[in-house]
């Protein structure tokens, strides 16, 4: 560091307030006296290239006085300057500390040492990357590409040889994090005359602050002779001093006419070590010196003898210091662009052009037309930082929970729900809606906007009802990607489910076949000559109540407790599942086999989506939230009643592994490149019909205060609303703003009295032809589900999808008869033709309602009794006149009561297709009595479902399901027939 440097750290280093722990992120560089490279003129290095040779010690001296003292001033200045910086950015924002990384190639220990007490002082972490001398290109490289990747590194500087600083090895490092300033697009926008949007090169500035403030020098006008210097240094060099009003002229050592600029020079600044035979009377006395380089007055040069021939000396030491300390000042800025980039911005994001057609082709085809954005392209437009995604393919991505942390002090955009009316057996459409609304909303009137969808099981999809991404020129792409797979999500469920339920039967088998002792022997085995508890065993253990920790120590009593769950196989309540429609699964007989030793019993298979651990991720919001969920879920009771946990059967941990990938939201993207988040899909008629909590949490931050997030519950606001408010509203503590509910005239003309609709069977005439009066009739079931809504303190904004056979008159009524209902607006869509621009209309009035002040309240009370709250929604949302229950259902309350878990939520498993419990009950029934027939608990999703009727979980395939249509083109490997 040269004995000058020293004193000046100590003079910096300031004893009132001691700086927090530095952060390493790799092993630092080990003390050597050999003298490691730093590039030199070709690019600046970390520090301009400073290295006084062993035993020299000059100093700075000018015409004027000034001293060595002038320059410590000026870097205490800008120490403490971004020092203050930085305090009143981490008053805002507390957790951030910004750090530079300094990838080093060689063992130069002392600079090291420097750039970490400046760092210290200003209240930075600073960490070193120290590679063997002779790395490669391809290693620096690597390792700024690694850098570049870490979002806890907000500047990034070089120390390697002058040979390494190529264009190549510059131009990898990102923009935002050069520090230096020596990548061609910060070089770029400082010659453009945007110093305020790049970075300037520390060593360059050190050169002017220390000639203006240290010397005295008045640069304008003066002429400047750069001598020596190259790349990135002498750019910044000239520009700085034009700026300044100087005649800046550049020179290499070996130039002809060398000694003719030196002597017309008022301002010399040598930018590499000065040859041999360049003598210093080439210098006109009275010349102000500054020194980039190190060996300029060494040993041959005459040393102190020459001092005086100069009007000002300024040496490379004096450069250095000030050079580190403005690196710091470009690190605090470096980590202020960065904190407001994190802040609520409207995205800059490039939305894909559509060219609808006429007629409109099949969703497939139109989404096959479209080129979708690459994914990172689209995280990186929405504000995600690349290493928050994992990406899947060139179309999708997961993003990691870690955005939540990140943006945890963002405020939340507006939640908007889209709901419909009772559906026909086709669908209204409420993921078209969703789709063109968000289209409408970024595309067309540049709002932040993200649709957050669930992923459509693949029971439907082949079965009756088909795809599940929006349709038309309002739908997620690729398609095909979303409908099938899609990252494996329901798989990671299906897995997880079936794992649990073989967890039951075996252990049910292994109790019934084995003593106290050899089960315990086996569920303790000694391992390598030791015995010892797994972690759940401790747990298990500390629930029993049982304070031991070693297995030798049990007493027989406490053996058998711990080894038997005495499972009462008539209460298993979990069930095996299958992301398929199987009909023929819906009762089975289990342990046939002759290795069961005649252990069987009558058994179910539910549809995947159906599992309730599907509910625990659409419920959960944190990875160790997710693995309580699991933990306590409860599968069965024991002979004396108590219920028996997944914690219990010792598979938690399993779980949770199998399911850490799923936890995370996949993105996607729209037909116009607007951002969706698809993620977990239960039913809304067997579960409770929404899509993730986490999706959405994340999808708040995102858009910022300004945006909005619109998600959709599924089938009717009386079965996917209602548990949307008072399920998942409950679990994640968010407030919606806006209900958009979905109406169709088919489905109106339905409700009023129209012949049946069947998938698959043409519809009569009665919907493709105009009739006033039944969709006046039909309206009544929109009236209804207005009211349902309501009943929330939520304005509602009535999205009627048009389809092609609907007349202005039809469209209008329904409009009308909306409003006179209490609707806030009732707006016609033309999304599915022509794509967001058909719905900018419902995306100014949901901006509109969002403006006004919600009044959500929840409709009922969980700490009711069950039967009370399975009344209030069955009289308030439905319309019954009051509920009738099985004996089997009282019986399942009861115990459910008895077990501590009366207080829950309730998820009412109720076809879809009426506001009652019979499906060809259409409009509003009147006066009805509600069956509850059979009550299950989902204890860690965290509610309990009755179910009304004779309601099944596993749904079964129609006479010509839709597998007929879908083919595969061996050739292109493109998908056929998905709609």
């Amino acid at each position: 560091m040269g004995k000058r440097l020293l004193p000046v750290l100590c003079q910096l280093r300031h004893p009132l307030q001691p700086p927090g722990p530095l952060r390493r992120l790799r092993v630092p560089c080990r003390a050597s006296s050999g003298g490691g490279g730093g590039g030199s003129g070709g690019g600046e290095g970390l520090l301009g290239q400073r290295r006084l040779q062993n035993g020299q010690a000059p100093s700075s001296c000018s015409p004027g006085g000034r001293t060595p003292a002038m320059r410590d001033s000026i870097v205490r200045e800008v120490i403490q300057s971004s020092k203050e910086v930085l305090r009143l950015l981490q008053e805002k924002n507390p957790a951030f500390k910004p750090v530079l990384a300094i990838i080093q190639a060689g063992d130069d220990n002392l600079m090291q040492e420097m750039n970490q007490n400046l760092a210290e002082e200003a209240g930075l972490n600073i960490t070193h990357i120290c590679l063997p001398p002779d790395s490669s290109e391809a290693e620096i490289i690597d390792e700024i590409l690694k850098m570049n990747e870490d979002t806890r590194v907000h500047g990034l500087a070089l120390q390697i040889s002058e040979n390494l600083f190529s264009n190549k090895v510059l131009n990898v490092l990102k923009p935002e994090k050069d520090v230096d300033g020596v990548t061609d697009i910060n070089l770029g926008k400082l010659v453009r005359g945007d110093a305020h949007e790049c970075f300037v090169s520390p060593v360059a500035k050190a050169v002017i602050e220390l000639l203006e403030k240290s010397v005295g020098v008045n640069l304008d006008g003066k002429k400047i002779l750069v001598v020596g210097a190259h790349g990135s240094l002498e750019a910044a060099l000239q520009c700085l001093f034009q700026r300044k009003g100087s005649m800046t002229m550049s020179s290499q050592w070996k130039t002809p006419q060398l000694q003719s600029k030196l002597h017309e020079a008022d301002i010399v600044v040598l930018g590499s070590p000065k040859p041999e035979e360049i003598p210093l009377t080439w210098i006109q006395p009275g010349t102000t010196v500054l020194n980039c380089s190190h060996d300029f007055l060494s040993g041959k040069a005459g040393g102190g003898s020459q001092r005086g021939h100069f009007g000002g000396l300024i040496q490379e030491d004096d450069v250095s210091v000030l050079a580190a300390a403005l690196r710091i000042q470009n690190m605090v800025s470096s980590g202020r662009r960065w904190l407001r980039e994190q802040q609520h911005r409207r995205w800059r994001l490039p939305c894909l052009k559509l060219q609808p057609l006429c007629p409109v082709p099949s969703d497939i085809e139109i989404s096959r037309a479209q080129t979708p954005k690459a994914v990172d392209v689209l995280a990186k437009e929405i504000g995600l930082l690349s290493d928050e995604i994992e990406i899947y393919g060139k179309s999708k991505a997961k993003v990691r929970l870690s955005v939540l942390e990140r943006l945890k002090d963002q405020a939340d955009g507006k939640y908007v729900l889209v709901a419909g009316i009772t559906p026909t057996p086709l669908g209204e459409g409420k993921s078209t809606v969703t789709i063109g609304l968000v289209q409408a909303l970024t595309a067309h009137l540049n709002v932040n906007s993200f649709a957050c969808l669930r992923q459509p099981s693949q029971g439907p999809t082949f079965g009756v009802k088909g795809g599940a991404a929006g349709g038309g020129y309002a739908q997620v792409i690729p398609m095909e990607e979303f409908n099938l797979h899609l990252t494996g999500d329901i798989h990671a469920i299906t897995a997880a489910n079936n794992l649990l339920a073989a967890a039951i039967d075996t252990r049910i088998l292994h109790e019934n076949t084995q003593t106290d002792k050899a089960l315990y022997n086996r569920l303790v085995p000694l391992v390598n000559g030791v015995r010892e508890f797994s972690e759940i065993q401790l747990a298990r253990l500390k629930k029993l109540g049982i304070n031991k920790t070693d297995p030798s120590t049990l007493t027989e009593e406490e053996v058998s407790t711990f080894a038997r769950l005495n499972i009462d196989p008539s209460t298993i309540t979990w069930q095996r599942v299958l992301d398929t429609n199987d009909r023929f699964l819906r009762k089975i007989t289990i342990g046939q086999g002759n290795a069961e030793k005649g252990y069987s019993r009558q058994a179910q298979f539910d549809i995947a989506v159906a599992s309730e651990i599907m509910a625990v991720l659409a419920l959960t919001d944190s990875l160790a939230d997710m693995k309580v969920r699991l933990g306590r879920m409860v599968v069965a009771s024991d002979k004396s009643g108590q219920p028996v946990t997944a914690d219990d059967l010792g598979v938690t941990g399993a779980l949770t592994v199998l399911m850490k990938d799923a936890i995370k939201p996949n993105l996607m993207q729209t037909l116009e490149g607007t951002p969706v988040f698809v993620h977990a899909g239960p039913f809304a008629n067997i579960a409770h019909g929404n899509s993730s909590v986490l999706a959405d949490k994340i999808a708040l931050k995102l858009v910022g205060e300004e945006g909005f997030v619109v998600t959709e519950a599924g089938f009717g606001a009386d079965i996917g609303m209602e548990k949307f408010f008072n399920i998942k509203c409950r679990a994640s503590g968010l407030v919606p703003d806006v209900v958009v509910l979905v109406a169709t005239v088919r489905a109106l003309k339905m409700h009023g009295g129209g012949p049946s609709v069947t998938a698959g069977v043409p519809l009569k005439k009665e919907y493709t032809e105009e009739n006033i009066q039944l969709v006046a009739d039909g309206c009544c079931n929109l009236q209804k589900q207005i009211q349902i809504a309501q009943l929330f303190g939520v304005p509602v904004v009535v999205a009627l999808n048009v389809f092609k056979t609907d007349t202005r008159a039809e469209i209008d009524l329904v409009c009308e008869l909306a409003k006179r209902a209490g609707a806030f607006d009732a707006v016609p869509c033309y999304h599915w033709s022509i794509g967001g621009k058909g719905s900018v209309d419902l995306a100014r009035a949901v901006r509109e309602a969002a403006s006004k002040r919600s009044r959500f309240q929840f409709l009922y009370d969980v700490q009711l009794p069950v039967v009370e709250k399975i009344r209030t929604i069955a009289q308030a949302v439905y319309g019954a006149k009051d509920i009738e229950l099985s004996p089997e259902a009282q019986a399942k309350i009861d115990r459910y009561t008895q077990q501590g878990f009366g207080n829950l939520p309730i998820c009412m498993a109720k076809t879809h297709l009426s506001l009652s419990h019979q499906p060809d009950k259409k409009g509003v029934p009147r006066d009805f009595i509600l069956p509850i027939s059979d009550v299950r608990a989902s204890i860690g999703a965290g509610f309990i479902y009755p179910l009304v009727g004779t309601m099944s979980t596993m749904p079964g395939l129609p006479t010509r399901p839709c597998f007929y249509d879908i083919d595969l083109d061996t050739e292109t490997e493109q998908v056929k027939g998905l709609f």
